[in-house]
């Protein structure tokens, strides 16, 4: 069996723009990046469409960052599936592909039938950005509620950035005959693109739970309304399926509202892991605690969460006491 034929726009974000009702969001599809963060691992149904949801909103989000920037989307949960994180990182350059992984930590015995979210308990719905070395990291963080990974974002956008944001999102195996089963996931992001928010201006809040719709003013509630019933028309093998292009899908959808595209991102699955970041980690510890570290069978070893890539390593080597000369360090 083959993993299902390759399409055009597997993989890809496309930016665009509805100039009728100055809205601006992405269409994203990730099919073999999806299917690479995924066979890493051997979660439940119930743990792998959570991560499915979360790589997909973190690659629609993604699209925005610039180059060499880093996004991590992150849940923390007291319920059964403890955390969830992806990263997200922006072309080395132009014209290069994004990369993503992820990865879930979960209790498989507090697992229940439940829909996926409700694996998720009290926590928090967290989006990091790190421009890089010298600059300090951004983190904005909102609660776990609403019912979905997707409302956790949209709540996010609503509260710490005031973007009135909605997100329409598909995923799930497929199972066409004579192909093996594999995962595809499409979605839309849309967002509004206020000329200046009283939130912004004023730089203070009330403390309450906003929402998108509490962000638009009236002369503007009317466009958002109407970009939000068309967006409701979108059917799941729309986002999905083999047969219609993005720039097709918007142009079903929003053909009045002026559609505008813009460059497409490619995405694929990819790791930061290496054997000298684990030497870096272990750099901070001495001989003693390296001894405590070190397996009977003599060696110090590491497992990435990411990607499952395993590190075996000689323990004279690693830590700031290291005898320099072995294991080519």
């Amino acid at each position: 069996m083959t993993l299902g034929h390759q399409i055009a726009w597997d993989d890809t974000v496309l930016p665009f723009q509805l100039d009728a009702s100055d809205m601006r969001g992405r269409v994203a599809r990730l099919d073999g990046a999806l299917n690479g963060i995924l066979k890493q691992h051997d979660y439940p149904p119930q743990v792998e469409a959570l991560v499915a949801e979360m790589a997909l909103l973190t690659a629609l989000i993604g699209q925005t960052i610039k180059l060499r920037w880093k996004l991590q989307l992150q849940i923390q949960s007291k319920g059964a599936v403890r955390m969830i994180a992806t990263d997200y990182y922006g072309p080395e350059k132009e014209g290069d592909p994004a990369r993503i992984r992820a990865y879930a930590s979960y209790d498989a015995d507090r697992l229940t039938e439940a829909a996926p979210f409700d694996q998720v308990g009290e926590g928090y719905f967290a989006i990091m950005i790190d421009q890089g070395k010298g600059m300090t990291p951004y983190q904005g963080i909102t609660p776990l509620e609403g019912g979905s990974l997707a409302s956790c974002a949209e709540t996010y956008f609503a509260q710490s950035e005031q973007l009135p944001t909605r997100f329409s999102l598909s995923f799930g195996k497929s199972t066409e005959p004579g192909v093996a089963e594999h995962w595809r996931a499409g979605g839309i992001m849309l967002q509004h693109m206020p000329k200046a928010s009283p939130f912004v201006a004023e730089g203070e809040g009330n403390g309450e739970t906003l929402s998108a719709a509490d962000l638009v003013q009236d002369d503007e509630a009317e466009n958002w309304s109407r970009v939000n019933i068309l967006l409701d028309t979108v059917e799941d093998m729309e986002l999905i399926g083999p047969s219609l292009a993005p720039n097709d899908l918007l142009l079903r959808l929003f053909h009045e509202e002026q559609p505008r595209v813009f460059d497409t991102q490619t995405v694929r699955f990819g790791c930061t892991c290496s054997e000298d970041r684990v030497r870096q980690s272990l750099s901070i510890y001495s001989a003693r605690d390296i001894e405590k570290m070190t397996t009977d069978e003599g060696r110090v070893t590491a497992d990435c969460q990411f990607c499952g890539a395993h590190y075996d390593l000689d323990p004279t080597t690693v830590g700031f006491e290291a005898e320099k000369g072995a294991d080519g360090a």
